[in-house]
């Protein structure tokens, strides 16, 4: 979890991890920070394999490196602001996005108190 300084807020680690896991979920966590966005939505915009290519084909190359596929999701407070993501990685794809989809649905139960 990262701020919207980009500053990490919490990170965790099973002890069997993958070692490249953590910088996955690093990037998962930054890239969706830097567009508001699902890191699955920019995925999706970005595919190779569209007709006219996706219109952010090649994304993942620019900010020092993204990652595009599920797992990295921005957090917003409850007036609609930007307050910093979170990524998840280290199982599926599909997998990551749902726990990470659980930490934005704890933070808005924890704004709603």
């Amino acid at each position: 979890v990262i701020g919207v300084e980009g500053t990490m807020l919490a990170a965790s680690q099973d002890d069997n991890a993958w070692p490249g896991s953590d910088d996955i979920a690093s990037k998962k966590t930054r890239t969706a920070l830097l567009f508001k966005l699902p890191t699955r939505t920019i995925g999706e915009l970005s595919r190779p394999e569209q007709q006219a290519k996706g219109p952010l084909y090649g994304i993942e190359h620019s900010n020092a490196g993204l990652i595009t596929f599920p797992g990295g999701l921005p957090l917003f407070d409850s007036a609609g602001n930007c307050i910093g993501a979170i990524g998840v990685s280290g199982d599926t794809v599909e997998r990551d996005e749902e726990v990470a989809k659980a930490g934005v649905e704890a933070l808005q139960k924890a704004l709603k108190k």
